[in-house]
């Protein structure tokens, strides 16, 4: 049963966020109800992989090694500071073109170094392939994009450390309800 919820719920995230862009007209018929409906399908979804994760049984694939924990953890802070608005308001990253999905991804990849399971294989490389498709989608929609005006260096610098801080709250809060992300 925690298998089928996994998958439910990782393909409910996809038809979420791909609704807009697949079925527009349909999206645009919903008017601001729409955001209602994708908000509610995007909790259920992280419901459904929550509790489908967690009542899936362990089936080992491969055991990374040890020293991934702080890759994984170097990945995720700088995933952090992708999806932070720095992609607007810093000078860093104010010509990359989907900073959030590329956080998105690196985020999903990392957890993907440390988790050898399949449930974790599953989620993490289901969201990850999301992204993927994601900005492919995004692209052939609006194939031209202009990059707006560059922030400054110490509006990275103020995400920057915020993501340090992020991390930190993140891995306690992880730590609580799971595994702890870092090393011991």
């Amino acid at each position: 049963m925690g298998f089928f919820l996994l998958i439910l719920g990782v393909a409910l995230w996809w038809a979420a966020h791909l609704f807009k862009r697949i079925m527009p007209e349909k999206r645009a018929a919903l008017g601001d109800a729409g955001k209602g409906v994708v908000a509610l399908a995007l909790v259920v979804s992280i419901l459904l992989m929550i509790f489908g994760y967690r009542m899936t049984d362990y089936i080992h694939v491969w055991a990374p090694p040890s020293f991934m924990v702080h890759i994984n953890n170097l990945l995720v802070l700088i995933a952090f500071y992708l999806m932070s608005p720095a992609g607007q308001k810093g000078r860093l990253l104010s010509n990359v073109r989907h900073p959030m999905l590329a956080g998105f991804k690196l985020w999903a990849f990392a957890h993907l170094l440390v988790n050898g399971d399949l449930a974790s294989i599953v989620l993490f490389g289901g969201l990850l392939a999301w992204a993927v498709v994601e900005v492919i989608v995004i692209n052939r929609a609006e194939p031209e994009w202009t990059p707006g005006e560059p922030g400054t260096y110490g509006k990275d610098a103020m995400f920057f450390v915020g993501s340090i801080v992020l991390l930190g709250v993140v891995g306690y809060i992880h730590g609580l309800v799971g595994p702890s992300p870092f090393a011991s």
